[in-house]
C-alpha cells in the first residue's frame, strides 16, 4: 500500500535537482579541479587531434610508395618547416602590417570623430592601449626577424614539446590504435562500430575540405590584395585563411578590416574602390566556385545550424567553442542521422505507453 502511494519519479527528480544544486554551489571547487585536470590532459588531447588529422596524409604518402618511417619523417619535417617559416619570415612582416593596421584604424576613428563631431575619446584611448599591448607582446617574441624563444613561458614550450612528441608516437601507432578500437567495438556492439566508421568518414571529409579551403583562401586573398596594391595584403590573406575557423563571421570581419584599412590609405578613394571590388569578386568566387567545388563531396550542414552552433559554442566556451562548433555540430548531426530510427521508435513507444496509462486511469475512474 505504501509503495503504491510513493511517487518514485518525483523522488528521483528531487534527488537529481538536489545533486545539480550541490554541484552548482561547489562551482568554484569543481572549476579549479577541472582546470587542473585540463592543464594535465590538454597536451595529450591536442596530440591526439594532431595525429588524427595527419593520419590521412600518412596513408596518402604510403599509397604513393613511401615507407611508413620515411612518411612520418617527411610529415614531421614539413610541420617543423612550416612553423620555422612562420616564425622567421611571416611573423616579423605580420607584426609590421599589424602595427600599420592598428594605426589605420585609429586614424579612421579620428577622421569620423572630426568629420561628424562625435566623441570617440574613450573608445580611441581603449583601442590605442589595447593595440599597443598586442604589438608589445608580439614584439617580445620577435627579435631581428626571429622568434625570441627565451621570452616565451616555460609552460608553453614544455606543453608544445609534449604535444609534438606524443603526436608523433600516436601517429606511428595510429594503425594499432584504430585496430584495437575496432576489435573492442565489434565485440561490444556492431552497430556502435558502424556509427564510428561513419563518423570517422565524416570527420575525414571535414578535415580534408577545411585544409583545402585554408590554403586556397590564403593564396586567393593574398594574391588579389597584392594585385590591387593593398598595404596589408599578407595580413588580410592570413586573416582570411584563419577566418575559416569562424564560419560565416570570419569572412565578414576580414572584409570590414580590409575596407577600413583601404579607407585611410592613399590613394583615396582609388584604393577603397578597388578594395570594395575585390571584396565583391572574392565573395562571389568563394560562394559560387571555391566552396561548392571543395565541399561538394564534404559535409552538408545547413547554414542555420552552422550559425546556431557558432553562437552556442561561443556563449558556452568562448573562442574555443566557436572554433570547435562546426566539428561538434557534424558529430551531433551524424549521431542523429544514424540513431534517428531508434529515437523515433522510442518516442512512439513513450507516446503509446502514455496513451495506455491514460486509458487505464480513465477506465479505473469509471
Amino acid at each position: 500500500m505504501i509503495k503504491n502511494k510513493i511517487d518514485f519519479k518525483l523522488i528521483n527528480l528531487a534527488l537529481i535537482t538536489f545533486i545539480i544544486f550541490l554541484i552548482y554551489q561547489m562551482n568554484s571547487f569543481w572549476g579549479g579541479v577541472i582546470s587542473k585536470l585540463w592543464t594535465i590532459v590538454s597536451p595529450f588531447v591536442i596530440a591526439f587531434i594532431v595525429a588524427y588529422a595527419l593520419y590521412p596524409v600518412l596513408k596518402f604518402l604510403e599509397k604513393k610508395g613511401l615507407s611508413k618511417p620515411l612518411s612520418i619523417i617527411l610529415i614531421v619535417l614539413v610541420v617543423i618547416g612550416l612553423f620555422a617559416i612562420l616564425g622567421f619570415l611571416v611573423v616579423p612582416l605580420l607584426v609590421d602590417q599589424l602595427s600599420s593596421l592598428f594605426n589605420n584604424i585609429i586614424i579612421f576613428i579620428k577622421g569620423i570623430s572630426a568629420r561628424h563631431d562625435l566623441n570617440f575619446g574613450p573608445l580611441q584611448e581603449t583601442l590605442t592601449t589595447g593595440f599597443n599591448k598586442v604589438i608589445m607582446t608580439l614584439g617580445n617574441y620577435v627579435s631581428n626577424g626571429a622568434i625570441n624563444i627565451i621570452n616565451m613561458s616555460v609552460g608553453f614550450i614544455s606543453n608544445t614539446l609534449i604535444a609534438l612528441s606524443v603526436s608523433i608516437y600516436l601517429l606511428i601507432d595510429m594503425d594499432k590504435i584504430r585496430d584495437s578500437f575496432k576489435k573492442y567495438l565489434t565485440k561490444k556492439s556492431a552497430r556502435t562500430y558502424r556509427f564510428f566508421v561513419i563518423l570517422d568518414h565524416e570527420m575525414k571529409l571535414y578535415l580534408s575540405g577545411f585544409m583545402k579551403i585554408l590554403l586556397i583562401t590564403f593564396f586567393e586573398y593574398t594574391i588579389v590584395y597584392l594585385i590591387i596594391k593593398h598595404p596589408n595584403a599578407l595580413l588580410l590573406g592570413i586573416l582570411a585563411s584563419l577566418g575559416n575557423l569562424i564560419p560565416f563571421f570570419g569572412a565578414i570581419i576580414v572584409n570590414i578590416v580590409a575596407g577600413i584599412t583601404a579607407a585611410v590609405n592613399l590613394p583615396f578613394p582609388g584604393l577603397l574602390i578597388n578594395t570594395m571590388i575585390a571584396i565583391v569578386v572574392l565573395s562571389i568566387i568563394d560562394t559560387y566556385i571555391t566552396n561548392p567545388i571543395i565541399y561538394k563531396r564534404s559535409n552538408q550542414v545547413h547554414p542555420v545550424i552552422v550559425i546556431s552552433s557558432v553562437f552556442a559554442g561561443g556563449y558556452l566556451f568562448g573562442l574555443v567553442g566557436v572554433v570547435l562548433s562546426l566539428p561538434l555540430a557534424i558529430v551531433i548531426i551524424t549521431a542523429f542521422k544514424f540513431y534517428k530510427t531508434d529515437i523515433y521508435t522510442k518516442l512512439s513507444d513513450i507516446k503509446e505507453t502514455k496513451k495506455k496509462t491514460t486509458k487505464k486511469k480513465e477506465e479505473a475512474k469509471k
